[in-house]
Parts: structure tokens; C-alpha cells; sequence
């Protein structure tokens, strides 16, 4: 395990039903029914968007 991990902050969230069922359809396309990695994309693309929308706020 890459110990850089060790300090991080742990969070809990609560997903509705719909957002589930996205994350499952996700990976089960994407990532060979694996529910871990289809939210790490997921929250990939959501902080890159994030990140896009700040940098046009800014402009």
C-alpha cells in the first residue's frame, strides 16, 4: 500500500438511489463491475469540471 495514503481525511457521503444506479451502470460498463474504481472516475470528472467551471469564474 503507498503509505502516502495514510494521512488522508476520510469522508462519508450519502448517494441517492439514482446516483447508485449510475455509478453501477458505470461500472459495470466501464470498469468490469467494479464499484471502487467507477467512483473514482466519476469523482475524477466531477473535480475536473470543478476545476474548469473555477477557471472560467475567474477569467
Amino acid at each position: 500500500m503507498d503509505e502516502a495514503f495514510l494521512d488522508l481525511e476520510s469522508i462519508e457521503v450519502e448517494l441517492d438511489e439514482e446516483l447508485l444506479d449510475a455509478i453501477d451502470d458505470k461500472a459495470f460498463a466501464d470498469h468490469r463491475d467494479n464499484r471502487d474504481a467507477a467512483i473514482r472516475d466519476l469523482l475524477d470528472e466531477w473535480l475536473k469540471q470543478r476545476a474548469a467551471e473555477d477557471a472560467d469564474e475567474s477569467d
